[in-house]
């Protein structure tokens, strides 16, 4: 792949919420006083030092505002941030610049601020839109503003996404259907549809161990997630990945980043970076905590407090874990070039089970050596991974 194909990403990472969700484990932080100047000054200071790490730094094609809440962020400093990136990498003509957004009536606010920013494309965390689905999943805004927001952000950005969180205890398909086909009458391209996930360290993790039921059974909320494609493909918006759904051209460049294992830079509190140097897979991770990640990058310019590289087979692991995430699957031979030959990562005993049962495939289109999961498979991904790599 030449450097003009190579995709460069920005992650940028807003630590900082009104409240705490009580399904997030993402690095997120409840926090009335925060320094704004400071931090603008860390985030330029530490975007500079991981653009020194890159063999030959490409313009950016991304770049995602994340959190955290990063609707709490002032415009002006969203605008910094892209002025740097700008002038350290370069932007493609076509660069998709991203900011997640709550529809609280104070942070929708923002919106026409952070388009004369920079930012074009805007993804809204209604996850809801049920009063009491809202509640339970510990959210801020009301079904009212949710709606208000998505309107008033429609009207501003050309790009928009939304997310919602499925397999609630008691949803059904049918009210699961509802708000899906209510959404889709309003002309989205683009929706980001999770299951939700009881994660280690949230309140609903403590209190599943105390006994609550906060999901769907299993089979539930795999009929919820084939009843999701099939609504989905129905309006038009395939599912390019096992939770997100656009219409063709509206796919999140961003993600497209993570899941085709291209590189991307990530500043702020608990950013991750993953890129290619002299042929191998270097993975760089910033300190979590907000504070001490502000007095490191006043120290040192960064706050990078770990740095591995990947081996063959750990490289060629993380390949095919986000590449059969997509529909369109992982090409084996781009493995092969940066990972050696497929009987050193990959079981073929086990593949060729799974090809058997219909989980996996080979895309015909591809030369055969394009693996797919099936619609079926995808409902498996996590055991199908575990089993196939060595």
């Amino acid at each position: 792949m030449s450097r003009e194909d190579q995709s460069l990403g920005l992650y940028v990472h807003w630590p900082f919420c009104k409240a705490k969700c009580p399904y997030c484990d993402f690095n997120s932080h409840v926090s009335s006083q925060v320094d704004y100047a400071a931090f603008q000054t860390g985030m330029l200071a530490e975007m500079r030092h991981l653009a020194s790490h890159l063999e030959q730094p490409s313009k950016l094609r991304s770049i995602f505002f994340g959190g955290g809440t990063p609707s709490l962020m002032p415009p002006d400093l969203i605008a910094a941030i892209l002025a740097e990136a700008e002038q350290i990498f370069g932007f493609a003509t076509d660069i998709e610049i991203t900011a997640e957004a709550n529809p609280t009536s104070v942070e929708t606010a923002k919106l026409t601020g952070f388009k004369s920013a920079g930012v074009n494309r805007v993804s809204l965390g209604i996850q809801a839109l049920d009063p009491a689905q809202l509640h339970f999943l510990g959210r801020e805004h009301s079904v009212t503003e949710a709606l208000a927001a998505l309107a008033l952000a429609q009207t501003i950005f050309e790009r928009v996404s939304i997310d919602l969180i499925y397999g609630l205890p008691g949803q059904t398909p049918v009210n699961w259907q509802a708000t899906l086909r209510q959404l889709l009458g309003l002309g989205l391209d683009h929706l980001s549809l999770y299951q939700l996930t009881i994660e280690a360290g949230t309140v609903f993790y403590t209190r599943q161990r105390q006994g609550d039921v906060l999901t769907g059974s299993d089979d539930v909320v795999a009929g919820l997630f084939e009843m999701t494609n099939a609504t989905m493909e129905e309006a038009g918006l395939a599912a390019y990945e096992v939770s997100n759904y656009a219409r063709d051209g509206h796919e999140c460049r961003h993600n497209l980043t993570y899941w085709q294992a291209h590189d991307w830079l990530g500043i702020g509190p608990g950013a991750h970076s993953r890129f290619d140097r002299q042929g191998q897979r270097v993975g760089l991770a910033t300190r979590r905590s907000p504070q001490s990640w502000l007095e490191m990058t006043a120290l040192k310019g960064h706050a990078i407090e770990t740095e591995c590289v990947e081996t063959p087979m750990g490289w060629a692991n993380e390949m095919l874990m986000m590449g059969l995430r997509l529909k369109t699957g992982i090409d084996l031979n781009l493995i092969e070039q940066k990972c050696g030959p497929r009987q050193l990562w990959l079981d073929q005993n086990r593949l060729a089970t799974h090809f058997e049962a219909g989980l996996l495939q080979f895309l015909e289109d591809h030369n055969g050596d394009r693996l797919a999961t099936t619609a079926e498979g995808r409902l498996l991904l996590n055991s199908l991974l575990a089993d196939i790599t060595r």
